[in-house]
């Protein structure tokens, strides 16, 4: 069981923004924005390179924007991290959604 969904399950408390019957947000416990949220879908997909259901990425990424809006944050960056190289650290997939400050670009 991965910490996603031990969150989902509320056997780890965190500051949850947002959940519906496809996915939940909380609030990243090591922010790199002043706003760091997580967008991570129930069904466990280890990653998006592994992903097969564009109906729930589409999803995932209208409830980002959405949250972002919520949040006051006009300008925002959407990350998605794949595999270890990628800087995933949690085999679940999900949705990083920084804002809150100007982005720098590159990112990494």
């Amino acid at each position: 069981m991965t910490v996603f969904e031990k969150i989902a399950a509320r056997e780890i408390p965190a500051d949850i923004v947002f959940e519906d019957d496809l996915c939940f947000a909380f609030r990243d416990i090591d922010p790199k924005a002043p706003v760091h949220i997580l967008v991570v879908p129930r069904r466990v997909i280890p990653r998006v390179a592994e992903a097969d259901d564009a109906g729930l990425l589409g999803h995932l990424l209208l409830t980002a924007a959405r949250i972002a809006k919520s949040e006051a944050a006009a300008g925002f960056r959407l990350v998605v991290n794949n595999g270890p190289d990628g800087g995933e650290t949690v085999p679940h997939l999900h949705v990083h959604l920084l804002g809150g400050r100007p982005l720098g670009w590159p990112p990494g």
